[in-house]
């Protein structure tokens, strides 16, 4: 049996994992992460992006952050999301429709304003639609 570590992944609205886990996989500011147990302690800022959790017997699970942060101590792993979505909850077509709307607005910007909200927005948008791709490759749908 392979070692773990225990990992929660929580967002402001609600806790959507906590378990023992084999890895945890995250998008990380300066790089994605690959986290196992007896992993150096670490504090990071996370960007959009899916964080994938390899759970205690090899399953895998796959969730979306908007970003937040990542703490590794020696015997646990916590995830602090802005918000969070599993994948199997995201919807393909309202990423899409909101990565379209921000790139219209990069495009129509009247402000700086609005330029960053637009590149927030898109960057939001880009995460989740990579997070839906990772799904269909895991599940082998393309």
């Amino acid at each position: 049996m392979a070692m773990t570590v225990h990992c929660d992944i929580v967002s402001a609205e609600e806790k959507l994992f906590a378990g023992l886990v084999e890895r945890v996989v995250a998008a990380g500011q300066l790089g994605d992460l690959g986290i196992e147990p007896g992993h150096a302690a670490l504090l990071t800022p996370l960007k959009p992006g899916p964080v994938r959790i390899v759970k205690q017997g090899g399953e895998e699970e796959i969730i979306y952050l908007s970003g937040g942060f990542m703490e590794v101590q020696p015997g646990s792993i916590t995830v602090l999301a802005d918000t969070a979505v599993r994948a199997d909850d995201l919807d393909e077509a309202a990423a899409e429709e909101a990565k379209a709307h921000a790139e219209k607005m990069l495009e129509n910007q009247s402000s700086e304003l609005d330029y960053t909200l637009a590149l927030t927005q898109l960057a939001e948008a880009a995460a989740q639609l990579r997070t839906i791709q990772q799904i269909r490759e895991k599940l082998g749908k393309h």
